[in-house]
């Protein structure tokens, strides 16, 4: 075997970075596929891989939330990086920016800094010659114009299934329930907290619920319209009762308000009241856009009552001036600091937050109105408080369904660690949900890395911050992150750990007696 001429030996490789980005799309866009073919390109073309930067679920519309881009354009624009190209998937994976000058705006910023990409899937080599560059610009536009499409696309179909009667998302509410059917309407089975449709041909549409809970329904509208009394009357008179909401809390003026309100109560499906179209501006509707289709539900309300009650709450604040009704929101506003909807539907002798919003074109435009800039999203404050409450109450459940299986557990009281059969440690956290820029939904979860438990129970939440939406059973061994951020759609190394309730964990801890041997 000879000794190879310095001559014969390959040029230097070419030192790359990758960047992916997963979203929602076709498994053809999943991380590993792009990684595959970027590994796949950079074996053909002499170059060697030094790092990567992955967004992972999060939408090409905006750069705001996408942490990796970001930290990519970071660190080139500052010199720190030790490579000198990057290589994407395709131009629709760098982004499906609205303004095409914008992934034209991030890919000139590594230019500048002597970085080239290149997008391993195109026909086009990216060599800044006139016909890449039209290329180029043509497909940045097509990514554009296929997140419109899409959002188009999308909306046409909700509104045409609200108007076949099919129910878009969200809890039952009090008195109701989800019932899931096939093609035919016929019902295959009734929906818990957190089940969703198991099949793309299914749809969900509302049922009546128990029958006390119905006779609670219809004893709000009779006492709203019969006896005339207040949100707040009802909500004390339920509560003396032992009687709790749907989610298992005390009634409250702005619980007993939202049931007086909602038109499903008499079967009709209503979409649409906010848009937040290409994930960009939430926009609240006129009524005029709306989406309706009436009677699809069977109702559990006559309609008589609900429309009287509409009357009720409409001439409260008809009665009041725009300057009577600003003067009640700006007394509020000294009293609290702060506004929001569900403060303002908590106070007695004050028209509700729809009225505000009717009257005024949006509670911001209230809000603006008395001199209140809402800078702060003070919801998180109410959120918070219900999550404080909530964890004892899933933590106690926990316990208790520990202990019916057979098992053992203590709580610790400084830590709230859970120590089962004296055996594992389990911790608990609730991961609240969180709305991106674009609209897309984000759970993060920070472990407990000082307690060290065994496994950790992570309750993710639903869109509202209202109920547990599923749960991850992370085991310390799999785990090495404990600073966690999921999406509504994850790696399956991920949803592994994903259940819709705790009954797999529960029988984890479940005992069995052993014979004993002769």
């Amino acid at each position: 075997m000879g000794i190879t001429d310095q001559s014969e030996q390959t040029a230097p490789q070419l030192r790359a970075a990758m960047y992916v980005r997963m979203s929602t799309d076709h498994q053809k866009y999943s991380t590993e596929n792009q990684i595959a073919a970027m590994e796949e390109y950079a074996k053909k073309h002499n170059i060697e891989i030094i790092t990567s930067y992955i967004d992972g679920g999060e939408s090409g519309l905006d750069i705001k939330w996408r942490k990796a881009l970001k930290q990519l354009i970071h660190d080139v624009t500052n010199n720190t990086v030790n490579f000198q190209a990057i290589l994407v998937y395709d131009v629709s994976r760098w982004g499906r920016f609205q303004n095409s000058d914008a992934g034209a705006y991030y890919e000139y910023s590594c230019y500048m800094k002597g970085i080239r990409i290149h997008y391993v899937a195109e026909q086009f080599e990216n060599d800044g010659s006139f016909m890449s560059g039209t290329i180029k610009n043509l497909k940045r536009g097509m990514a554009g114009e296929y997140s419109r499409e899409l959002s188009v696309k999308v909306h046409a179909g909700q509104c045409r299934l609200i108007g076949l009667g099919f129910r878009q998302g969200g809890s039952a509410g009090y008195g109701l329930r989800r019932m899931m059917i096939d093609e035919q309407r016929q019902p295959k089975m009734a929906l818990k907290r957190g089940e969703r449709k198991s099949l793309q041909t299914d749809r969900v549409i509302l049922v009546p619920g128990p029958q006390e809970e119905i006779d609670t329904v219809r004893l709000m509208y009779q006492s709203f319209v019969d006896q005339r009394m207040t949100e707040s009357q009802i909500a004390m008179l339920l509560n003396q009762r032992g009687i709790k909401t749907d989610f298992d809390r005390p009634w409250t003026r702005a619980t007993v308000h939202q049931v007086l309100t909602n038109e499903k109560y008499i079967g009709n499906n209503v979409f649409n009241r906010r848009s937040f179209r290409l994930k960009l501006v939430r926009v609240n509707n006129p009524p005029d856009k709306w989406v309706r289709a009436e009677s699809v539900f069977k109702a559990i309300v006559e309609p008589a009552y609900f429309f009287a009650a509409q009357h009720l709450i409409l001439e409260r604040s008809r009665r009041l001036s725009n300057d009577d009704m600003l003067a009640k929101l700006k007394e509020l506003h000294d009293r609290k600091g702060w506004l929001s909807g569900i403060l303002i539907d908590e106070e007695d002798n004050m028209p509700s937050s729809a009225a505000y919003a009717h009257r005024f074109g949006g509670l911001v435009s209230a809000y603006k109105l008395v001199g209140y800039e809402p800078d702060i999203d003070y919801s998180y404050q109410e959120i918070n408080k219900h999550l404080r409450k909530l964890y004892p109450e899933i933590a106690e459940g926990t316990i208790k369904r520990i202990q019916e299986m057979g098992g053992r557990v203590r709580r610790e009281v400084e830590t709230d660690l859970l120590i089962v059969n004296d055996e594992l440690t389990v911790s608990i956290v609730i991961a609240r949900c969180q709305f991106t820029k674009t609209g897309s939904l984000r759970w993060n979860i920070r472990l407990d890395t000082g307690l060290r438990p065994d496994f950790t129970i992570a309750v993710r939440m639903d869109h509202e911050n209202k109920e547990p939406l599923d749960y991850y059973i992370l085991p310390a061994i799999d785990i090495e992150n404990p600073n966690m951020r999921l999406a509504q759609d994850n790696s399956f190394s991920l949803d592994t750990y994903r259940f819709d309730d705790l009954e797999p964990f529960f029988l984890l801890t479940k005992r069995v007696a052993l014979p004993e041997a002769a």
